[in-house]
């Protein structure tokens, strides 16, 4: 019963996701949970267990929804699932963790619990669309004030959370012996010594809160497969968005259909230990070495949300980790910076026809062609994000950012777009921008293929092998005033008297403007 109540947490979870975003959630979405093959046996099992534990959802939720008025719909889904992450996940579900951690929650409990939260939801959604976000995040159980507020905390000062009006995310599973319950031994030594030291952070308590799942309860992927561009194309629409990744000789593409449901994924590429992670609720696609004073980090997903953004955290130190900077924010870690990789958001055929002996990651043989965020990015108030948006653009509009030193600018794509190539000087360097139509939105449609276009940009500097050049921009095609040559938006020239020459990149990112006005306030906003 322990283990069903967590799968329970991740139904409600996700029906939470769907109320505040004014969408219903899709299901029939495959989420990996594990890289290890369940055998027939375990999954029947499993089954069973599930189909209990949807009656009993089933069964609150429907009291939930017919008996009380909208906001209240709403404000009682949030407390479940702060209730539930505060007493459940950690003194129940982590047992179940412990007792078999590579089956906690299976393939078929996973599809099921999609499946429930999806007919649910569609109850909740009809009746809270006009609830308001900024109410319902606010909402902290006595429980969970109770538990965070405890003395008993791993760390060494007094209080670390003195002086912290509401502490939203619960802290004492932050040991090796509770996180090995909840990720495996293999991962984490629960005979050490290990604890996240709360005394240390950069960051104040209360910007940081639950989003609901337990440590890793969104799976990352470990030691990822990948296949062939053919092998690609069996499931992958052109159109589709990935994360293209080149190191080297090396290249390859890691789909957003699979990051919304890992966020992370730990890899190598041209021997380098890499981080590949998107944050759905940010469109943050960011990729980091994973290698800190010689120590190979593995990132796995903590639960908890700052600006609504990704925390992560690693299993060497238990050091949590924002995915929006790379910066550590709390223990041992803290104030230490991954070096962030240039990567691009473009569409699958932008990857294949740039990198065609490229490997694309692997989908195991599993459906990752729907949205779990139908309608998301159209969103103008975004989900447990407790700040108030920038007015300057609509929340969600995707911006290309720049960030170093003391500057930070955004280039709203859809300007990009409108000009097809942008031409600026940033700290005294002079930069181009190129546009590519093609890409659609993995957060628009249930069907990612079917989603709106947004398509891809990319910032490089303006010259190759010390000539400087003028770009333009017509009909789609991108060409420069001295030589004719075509160029592609991974700044590669594809024909003509420079081709095979590369401009440098530039590492930039498409982000939802909400977040990156967030961590980034004093940003300049390109207006043309």
């Amino acid at each position: 019963m322990k283990r069903l109540i967590w799968i329970g947490l991740i139904m409600l979870t996700l029906a939470v996701v769907a109320a505040q975003c004014g969408t219903t959630l899709q299901s029939g979405a495959n989420t990996d949970s594990n890289q290890a093959a369940q055998n027939a046996a375990q999954a029947a099992a499993e089954e069973n267990a599930v189909e209990t534990a949807q009656e009993s959802v089933v069964e609150d939720t429907e009291e939930t929804v017919t008996e009380n008025t909208a906001e209240t719909v709403a404000e009682n889904v949030e407390e479940t699932v702060v209730e539930d992450t505060a007493e459940t996940v950690i003194e129940d579900t982590e047992e179940a963790v412990a007792e078999n951690p590579e089956e906690a929650v299976t393939e078929d409990a996973e599809e099921t619990a999609e499946d429930v939260a999806v007919e649910e939801s569609e109850e909740a959604v009809a009746e809270t669309d006009n609830v308001a976000q900024q109410e319902t995040t606010e909402e902290v159980t006595a429980e969970q004030e109770a538990l965070a507020g405890a003395g008993d905390h791993p760390a060494n000062c007094d209080d670390p959370f003195a002086g912290v009006e509401r502490v939203r995310f619960p802290h004492e599973v932050w040991n090796a012996e509770r996180i090995a319950r909840f990720v495996g031994s293999d991962l984490v030594d629960p005979d050490s010594d290990l604890a996240t030291n709360f005394c240390q952070h950069s960051v104040d308590y209360s910007e940081i809160i639950s989003g609901g799942p337990p440590p890793d309860g969104i799976p990352p992927i470990d030691n990822p497969n990948f296949d062939s561009i053919a092998q690609g194309d069996a499931w992958l629409a052109d159109v589709q968005p990935v994360i293209a990744l080149a190191v080297g000789d090396e290249a390859k593409a890691y789909p957003l259909a699979i990051l919304t449901r890992h966020e992370i994924a730990n890899d190598e590429i041209a021997g380098i230990p890499v981080a590949v992670t998107f944050c759905p609720l940010c469109n943050a696609g960011i990729v980091f070495k994973r290698e800190v004073d010689d120590q190979v980090l593995r990132f796995g997903v903590s639960g908890n949300l700052r600006n609504s953004d990704l925390i992560m955290w690693d299993n060497k130190t238990l050091s949590w980790w924002q995915q929006f900077t790379g910066e550590a924010i709390v223990g041992e870690m803290t104030g230490t910076q991954l070096e962030m990789l240039p990567a691009q958001m473009v569409a699958w055929k932008d990857f294949k026809d740039a990198y065609p002996n490229g490997q694309v990651l692997s989908n195991n043989g599993r459906n990752y062609g729907l949205n779990p965020y139908t309608g998301y990015d159209s969103s103008t108030q975004p989900f447990l994000f407790l700040g108030t948006p920038d007015s300057r653009l609509q929340a969600t509009e995707r911006v290309l950012g720049y960030f170093a030193g003391d500057t930070a600018v955004a280039y709203p794509l859809s300007l990009i777009a409108e000009k097809g190539v942008i031409e600026d000087t940033i700290d005294d360097r002079d930069v181009v921008i190129f546009y590519e139509p093609g890409q659609v939105s993995a957060l628009d449609q249930s069907v990612i293929e079917a989603s709106k276009e947004v398509g891809s940009a990319g910032m490089f500097i303006l010259e190759v092998d010390g000539q400087m050049l003028t770009f333009s921009y017509d009909d789609g095609i991108i060409t420069d005033s001295e030589t004719g040559s075509e160029w592609d938006v991974f700044g590669r020239a594809i024909s003509g008297e420079l081709e095979g020459a590369q401009l440098e990149p530039i590492l930039s990112h498409t982000h939802f403007w909400f977040a990156w006005a967030a961590f980034r306030p004093d940003t300049k906003l390109y207006e043309g």
